[in-house]
């Protein structure tokens, strides 16, 4: 959530990409898409603390740039993209680059930061609504700081039987690890309904703890409950090759592409980026866009470069492509055996 993003060229590498897609272009431009990692672009769900930490990067970085910007005007910047309360534009770019459903990640940050405009409560029923709002578009991913204990996980509980949530979002870097003990009660019951569990790995906000977001530590929770998806966010840029092999030998872990969009667009980290791809785990890899969110265009040289061809052949096999860009979040998905709420946010 919230990477930074390279001083980068991305038209010239994308034109490229397209001026090599050939005969197989036609075939591959109709393949669906659904977003793996995303989130609402609102300020409802993010607290100033998480935010300031972010200015603070950012104005490091102007150390690079010779105009300097007041941190007041970063900030505000910054805030400005953030006031999608609704997801009423998130649904128009999704419309725009043909992602037919993306799944949104709600964190809690609420235990340890401050600054939080609404309590855990009030965001699962905010994005209740939001799932009313626009029906058929999004799935949910809520997350509770398991430090919460039997208060949090009856919230998470409410929110997949009342809500029709389908997962569980964990957020290390807020003080825990993938393996704590305080989760045990969480994936007792994502084993008992088949719930994913997503990750967030590597750094981010520096007002956090880099640490504990070390993808190991679901080692030993992904072979305690195998009725459980696991899967490394940004796994395909931050501690690349630790996720990869747990993709390959756990047969419930996965990773997403979120972040990788910088490496696609850039000439410099393509073979990397497509390295990926040639590790024999991509029924294990996941499309997701995360940040900056309502920007899906800067995604789109990574969706050409899955349905492109180099020198007469797939860069990706058109089936393997399909999975990664909604098969296989798709497949998770249907694993969970929960009911569909009511309406009114009531059980079924």
């Amino acid at each position: 959530m919230l990477r930074r993003r390279p001083a980068i060229s991305i038209g010239s590498n994308q034109e490229a990409i397209r001026k090599q897609s050939g005969s197989n272009q036609e075939a591959t431009t109709h393949m669906r898409l659904i977003d793996g990692h995303t989130h609402v672009a609102s300020t409802h769900f993010i607290p100033t603390e998480f935010m300031d930490g972010i200015v603070d990067n950012m104005m490091e970085q102007m150390h690079l740039s010779p105009v300097p910007v007041a941190r007041e005007r970063a900030m505000a910047r910054l805030l400005a993209g953030y006031q999608d309360h609704d997801a009423d534009i998130q649904v128009r770019e999704m419309d725009k680059l043909g992602i037919e459903k993306s799944v949104l990640l709600l964190p809690d940050f609420t235990y340890a930061l401050k600054g939080n405009a609404y309590t855990v409560d009030e965001m699962f029923a905010r994005h209740w609504q939001i799932l009313q709002r626009h029906p058929g578009r999004f799935e949910v991913f809520a997350g509770v700081d398991p430090r919460w204990g039997r208060d949090g996980l009856a919230t998470f509980q409410r929110g997949v039987e009342q809500y029709g949530f389908r997962g569980l979002k964990l957020y290390p870097p807020c003080g825990y690890q993938a393996d704590d003990p305080a989760l045990t009660p969480f994936y007792e019951y994502c084993q008992e309904y088949h719930l994913p569990v997503l990750l967030h790995t590597g750094s981010t906000s520096p007002v956090l703890a880099f640490g504990p977001a070390v993808p190991m530590h679901v080692d030993g929770p992904a072979r305690r409950y195998t009725n459980i998806s696991f899967i490394l966010a940004h796994g395909a840029v931050n501690y690349q090759e630790e996720c990869v092999n747990l993709c390959r030998y756990r047969p419930n872990v996965y990773l997403d592409l979120s972040g990788a969009q910088w490496s696609a667009a850039n000439p410099h980290h393509l073979a990397d980026f497509l390295k990926l791809f040639s590790n024999g785990i991509n029924h294990k890899i996941i499309f997701g866009t995360d940040w900056p969110i309502n920007k899906y265009h800067l995604n789109s040289t990574m969706i050409d470069l899955l349905r492109s061809e180099d020198q007469g052949r797939p860069r990706v096999p058109v089936r393997e492509a399909q999975l990664i860009l909604a098969g296989n979040i798709e497949r998770i998905l249907a694993k969970a055996r929960v009911a569909r709420p009511a309406a009114d946010g009531a059980a079924a």
